[in-house]
């Protein structure tokens, strides 16, 4: 028999995964072309073409060792190269050693969970959030502490005093947010750093940021997404290139360091520990040397703000309540008559497919993921609005 945990983490798990799994189900029994599914963050576009020029070279390059073992932390070359990247972009001033390539942002939160966690450490995370945090916390022996954000989605400094305590090891922020699309202002970054200098004063213990950035690329409305990681000394960037380069299936990312973090070589030798021992042992090596000569290459944003602009016009004209998005490729409304279960099965039942807001630790709510076809997109809004 398999272990407790797991059966029971089984039963609770991710609401995306159960409404994909209900779409492939669906597609099956009526045809792909009559189910319209907005359930999953699996973006249908391809990458960008720089992306196959590079993996072309790459299999024609015969020279030793790029498909050895290297380094736990990742080549030292493509360290280097990221680094002075995020210097130069104004992200974070960086070195090589400060870099921990990752597989995807899931493998990098996972790596410095179990660098910090100690059994019984609190991990606050904000709701509504992506779920896949709280197995995350889970996995490493911590507890899932879930603050709310205010109703327009953004950091409530109140309801944080309120959850934080001696046991608060980290805090996990996600911005451009998903399931929202909200991005948080540098104003409210700047308030929540200082927030949390404060309370380390208060408990005298380090507590970290762990900033969860895939999407720092998709904004729309000609913003910029800040980064909280150069505010807060004792905080970790991660990031991944599955979005930006619409590769989520290639599973590679990175771990950046704010260089000015309390303890910072016991840290990063914990992180480069972690991603042996977990089972990484190092990211995948051609993907690695890949996204090193496409640092400053994204897929078109353009592609996703036409999406979020047909979505977010046709449905509030309609009579949908919904915060805007600025970022992503989610929205995240308010479902009609406020029991977002009923509703995500009164949608089903017409062959819609979106996530219930309990999924992401938010009741009422649901969430639309755009990152399809325009087609499914118009089709899908037309029975939404039958439904409202």
């Amino acid at each position: 028999m398999i272990s407790h945990y797991i059966i029971h983490a089984m039963r609770a798990s991710s609401w995306i995964r159960k409404m994909f799994e209900t779409g492939t189900e669906l597609k099956r029994k009526y045809g792909a072309e009559n189910v319209f599914d907005l359930s999953l963050g699996n973006p249908i576009i391809e990458p960008p073409e720089e992306f196959f020029s590079q993996l072309k070279k790459l299999s024609e390059d015969k020279t030793s060792g790029k498909h050895r073992y290297m380094p736990n932390a990742g080549f030292n070359e493509v360290r280097e190269k990221i680094s002075v990247h995020l210097t130069e972009e104004g992200i974070l001033e960086s070195e090589m050693g400060h870099i921990v390539m990752s597989c995807g942002a899931g493998g990098g939160i996972n790596v410095i969970l179990r660098t910090l966690l100690d059994q019984g450490d609190e991990v606050i995370v904000l709701a509504p959030f992506f779920s896949e945090y709280q197995f995350y916390v889970r996995n490493h022996h911590g507890k899932v502490v879930v603050a709310e954000t205010d109703e327009n989605f953004r950091i409530d400094l109140n309801e944080l005093e309120n959850k934080m305590n001696k046991k608060t090891k980290a805090i996990i922020l996600n911005s451009p947010n998903n399931p929202t699309g909200v991005v948080y202002p540098k104003k409210d970054l700047k308030e929540l750093v200082d927030f949390l200098h404060l309370q380390q004063k208060k408990y005298n213990e380090d507590i970290y940021l762990i900033s969860d950035e895939p999407y720092r690329e998709i904004v729309f409305d000609n913003l910029t997404a800040p980064s909280v990681v150069p505010m807060y000394e004792n905080s970790f960037l991660v990031y991944s290139w599955s979005k930006s380069l619409a590769i989520p299936g290639n599973r590679i990312g990175y771990i950046a360091v704010n260089p000015h973090m309390h303890h910072i070589k016991q840290v990063i030798g914990g992180l480069i520990f972690c991603t042996r021992v977990l089972g990484f042992v190092n990211a995948n090596a051609i993907m690695q040397l890949a996204v090193n000569e496409l640092l400053n290459t994204t897929i078109d944003v353009s592609y996703y703000e036409n999406k979020k602009k047909y979505i977010y016009q046709t449905l509030t004209d309609a009579g949908y309540d919904i915060v805007k998005p600025t970022g992503t490729f989610y929205m995240f409304p308010k479902a009609p008559g406020g029991d977002d279960l009923g509703f995500v099965e009164k949608a089903k039942e017409n062959r819609v497919l979106v996530v219930p807001g309990v999924g992401f630790g938010r009741k009422g709510y649901f969430r639309i993921s755009y990152c399809t076809d325009d087609r499914t997109i118009q089709k899908a809004c037309e029975k939404l609005i039958e439904l409202l």
